[in-house]
C-alpha cells in the first residue's frame, strides 16, 4: 500500500499550521523559534511530497530543494538563538515582549 500524497499535504499543513500558531501565540523566545522551525520542516515535507508525484529525474530536484531549506533553518537557529543569547545577558528575561522596545 503506498501513501497517497494528498495524505503527505494534509499532514504538511497540520504541521505548519501548529508551528504558525506555536510562533504567535507563545511568548517564550524559544518557542516562537521552535515554532519557526517546525513550519519551516512542514515546508520540506511538502516539497517531498510534491516530488514522490513527479518522474525521477524531476524528483531529485524536488528532494535537493529542503537540502538547501535546512540549512537557511539551520544558520536562522544559530543567528536566532545567539541574539537571544545576547538580549538575555542584557535583559534576564525571555519573553518576547520585553524585547518589542529595544533601543541602541
Amino acid at each position: 500500500m503506498e501513501l497517497q500524497p494528498i495524505f503527505i499535504q494534509i499532514l504538511s499543513l497540520a504541521i505548519y499550521a501548529i508551528g504558525i500558531v506555536v510562533a504567535i501565540s507563545r511568548r517564550n523566545i524559544f518557542f516562537v523559534l521552535m515554532g519557526i522551525e517546525l513550519a519551516l520542516n512542514a515546508v520540506n515535507l511538502s516539497f517531498v511530497g510534491f516530488a514522490k508525484t513527479l518522474p525521477a529525474e524531476l524528483s531529485v530536484t524536488g528532494q535537493i530543494v529542503p537540502l538547501f531549506t535546512i540549512a537557511i533553518a539551520a544558520a536562522e537557529a544559530c543567528v536566532g538563538f545567539a541574539m537571544v543569547i545576547l538580549i538575555f545577558r542584557n535583559r534576564e528575561s525571555i519573553d518576547a515582549d520585553s524585547y518589542s522596545n529595544m533601543r541602541g
